[in-house]
């Protein structure tokens, strides 16, 4: 259910945000454009990004329990530890990068609307947007996640095929990363969202079909 939660539980920020602030699309354009929005639908904003919150923070429970039912007899090992730090990294990072919307955002937001230092406000927004969205969407969302699920595919008792599936899914994750490079990562971040939207689904099927049980819940 964990699982299922966490594959399908995205798709409603995602409807909220998109209708209010044309998200994610939006993260990319200048302060002129996304603050007026955030001013004008700001309810929206905050329903859509507590949800998006709440999707990030279920991500640790989800990956312990996912570990601990894939590898029951691994889940104490160095490289299982490696990767609960590195999903609690993901998690913290995630969380982070969301909370400006939450906090800052609404006020840069009004003191825009009202017309007075907008060059200032535009400074502002700018260097918060890019700082708290590199923590979030390239450190939490795509390398401490990607980082986790590598650990995951190694020590998982699952099949082949899932066990590759795994690998692909951490490999789209790290595709945004390129930014680093100084590379436009495009529409390489919604792939590797995509993605592993799907993993959580196929994951979560997989356990149902093969009558799985963590440890931890028996």
């Amino acid at each position: 259910m964990l699982l299922l939660v966490e594959g399908l539980l995205l798709f409603v920020p995602l409807v909220v945000l998109g209708a209010a602030v044309d998200w994610p699309a939006s993260l990319g354009e200048p302060a002129a454009t996304v603050l007026p929005q955030v001013a004008e639908n700001e309810t929206a904003l905050r329903l859509g990004y507590v949800l998006y919150l709440a999707y990030s923070a279920l991500f640790l429970p989800v990956a312990l329990w996912t570990t601990a039912t894939l590898a029951p007899d691994r889940q104490d090992s160095r490289l299982a530890r490696l990767g609960m730090a590195f999903a609690a990294l993901s998690t913290l990072a995630r969380c982070v990068g969301i909370v400006r919307w939450l906090t800052t955002m609404p006020d840069l937001a009004q003191d825009w609307q009202s017309g007075v230092h907008r060059e200032a406000v535009e400074v502002q927004y700018d260097a918060l947007n890019s700082f708290a969205g590199g923590v979030g969407e390239l450190l939490g969302v795509s390398l401490f996640a990607a980082g986790w699920l590598l650990c995951l595919a190694k020590i998982a008792d699952i099949p082949v095929w899932l066990k590759g599936f795994t690998a692909l899914t951490a490999a789209a994750l790290a595709l945004p990363l390129v930014e680093l490079l100084g590379v436009d990562a495009g529409a390489l971040i919604s792939v590797g969202s995509a993605t592993v939207q799907v993993w959580f689904l196929v994951t979560a099927v997989y356990v149902f079909r093969s009558g799985r049980r963590a440890p931890l819940a028996t």
